[in-house]
């Protein structure tokens, strides 16, 4: 059984902004596969997704991303999902706009929903796929940054973005980590040209 979380802030004020790419991504990926998200303990929204291979939740989170940890680790205790079988998507004020990190593990880069994770779990070995928001102006507040809507101009690549992020979760379901890190890391750096 593996867990797919996709980080960002619940609620229709914080839809389409930088700090919601992975819900935007766990979104895509249940209209993708026909699925619909259901509200499990007041902690996130999840669905499961039957599979050949075993069984796949994708969640997002309702705690707000700074409690992300809360209703990562309720999931992985009440479903008894290991560690191992983890995968968190999020943005990344640190990458350039469209581009893809995936890592075994890692630090939170200023992420408080991989700190709160991190904290959770008591472990930073957990997946993750990063996807590039760019950092913006750097005389704006990175919190106002983060909770703005990207511009018409910025759409586009985020929304190619966010779709190959989607196409690297399901490698990862299927292949494991390994294979996103071989292709997604180095396709994305095509962005940055």
């Amino acid at each position: 059984m593996k867990l797919v979380v996709g980080l960002g802030n619940p609620g229709s004020r914080y839809r389409g902004t930088r700090h919601n790419v992975g819900f935007e991504v766990v979104d895509g990926l249940v209209a993708r596969h026909g699925l619909r998200l259901d509200a499990w303990k007041a902690l996130a929204e999840i669905v499961e997704w039957r599979r050949p291979e075993g069984r796949v939740w994708f969640a997002k989170p309702l705690t707000f991303m700074n409690l992300s940890g809360e209703a990562v680790a309720g999931l992985m205790g009440f479903y008894k999902i290991e560690l191992a079988d983890v995968l968190v998507v999020c943005d990344d004020v640190n990458l350039v706009e469209g581009r893809l990190r995936a890592r075994p593990e890692g630090s939170e880069g200023g992420n408080n929903g991989l700190r709160s994770i991190t904290a959770s779990l008591g472990t930073a070995a957990y997946a993750r796929i990063r996807i590039g928001v760019g950092r913006g102006d750097e005389r704006r507040d990175l919190v106002d940054h983060v909770l703005s809507r990207f511009d018409v101009d910025e759409q586009p690549v985020m929304n190619a973005a966010m779709d190959r992020a989607a196409d690297a979760v399901e490698l990862w379901i299927t292949d494991g980590l390994g294979p996103v890190m071989n292709r997604f890391n180095a396709d994305s750096k095509e962005v940055e040209k």
